[in-house]
């Protein structure tokens, strides 16, 4: 007969794998206070699958709570289906409170944007009903190559080639350095059974096509280390667009006053300054002072008033309108103006 310790369920040996993930989640988790609890964005696929695994295990251990929540967008007919299987995993990993989320997927930017809006919206709101101290998101290294790359492609500057940020807010990508197939073995290595998304396989998606395509063809004939590359790129990108936009915080207490109606930036100073550090105060100032977001045409446009002065009118901007006047480029709002410039 054998004995009551071989009779006993194996626990899963610790690989790789496992002491990788485990670890990363560790450093991320020790950030958190005393007695806080963290939610799993969980999907049931194999990224998030091994993040909820390795939360399970190791807050506990820091004094911690994890809990999941599963954002069912209703885009296949299984959805329900689905994250009721992932609710069933994340309560066998120890995860407490499981819930799922249910939401419509509707707006602009294309369905892939559309769900996007709607998952963080719906983790928010879980966040703050269960009074979490941080979300955890699953995002890979090579989630992070893809999106400098569809960065790139979309030539919006040094913000989006640095990639998504470890932590932003409330929300922590505590994975970004480990690659997708190390989180599909650590998910092997422990039994479980992740879910394939198809609309991971699906080539109408811009980033599947980068998944499938370009960036197996890229470390094909540029180098197999490609996709370590782009996340280093990223984060080099980030550093430099943080200690810059920090330079203009401070900048623009220096050269900002308040107008009739807005607010106004001084010629001199503008023009005393180089380019990334002129054009990013012209958009803190349109974004903290009307709440707008202005592409590059048109944040050239406002700079010229400045630096290639010759007498032209006001630059209008979707609601607001910028003009040079006494040594000063003022910014007031205009509600019924129609921008004149059309988005990069």
């Amino acid at each position: 007969m054998p004995s009551e310790r071989s009779a006993a369920p194996r626990r899963p040996r610790l690989t790789p794998a496992v002491a990788h993930t485990r670890h990363a989640v560790r450093e991320a988790l020790a950030e958190l206070p005393a007695g806080s609890l963290a939610l799993v964005a969980l999907s049931g696929g194999p990224d998030s699958l091994a993040l909820a695994a390795a939360a399970g295990f190791e807050a506990p251990r820091l004094g911690l709570r994890a809990g999941a929540v599963i954002v069912d967008h209703g885009l296949q007919s299984d959805s329900a289906a689905v994250a009721e299987r992932a609710a069933v995993a994340a309560r066998a990993l120890g995860l407490d409170p499981v819930q799922i989320e249910r939401v419509g997927v509707v707006g602009p930017g294309g369905p892939e944007g559309a769900a996007r809006d709607a998952r963080y919206a719906a983790l928010e709101v879980a966040a703050v009903e269960h009074r979490a101290a941080a979300v955890l998101l699953g995002h890979s290294l090579d989630d992070q190559a893809e999106t400098v790359l569809l960065g790139l492609a979309r030539g919006s500057g040094t913000l989006s080639i640095a990639g998504m940020a470890p932590v932003a807010g409330l929300f922590r990508r505590p994975l970004l350095d480990i690659r997708r197939a190390t989180l599909a073995q650590a998910c092997a290595d422990q039994g479980l059974e992740p879910w394939s998304d198809p609309h991971n396989s699906d080539e109408r998606f811009a980033r599947v096509r980068v998944r499938r395509r370009i960036l197996p063809m890229l470390e094909e004939h540029l180098d197999a280390g490609v996709v370590e590359a782009l996340a280093r790129t990223a984060a080099i990108a980030r550093e430099d667009a943080e200690a810059l936009d920090r330079m203009v915080d401070e900048i623009a207490e220096e050269l900002t006053a308040l107008a009739d109606g807005g607010c106004s930036l001084t010629v001199a100073g503008l023009v005393a300054n180089p380019p990334a550090i002129r054009h990013r105060l012209i958009r803190l100032v349109v974004r903290s002072e009307f709440g707008a977001s202005i592409s590059r045409a048109q944040t050239l446009e406002v700079a010229r008033l400045a630096t290639d002065w010759h007498g032209q009118g006001p630059v209008h901007l979707p609601g607001v309108r910028v003009e040079r006047t006494a040594g000063l480029i003022v910014f007031t709002l205009a509600p019924d103006t129609t921008p004149d410039l059309a988005e990069e």
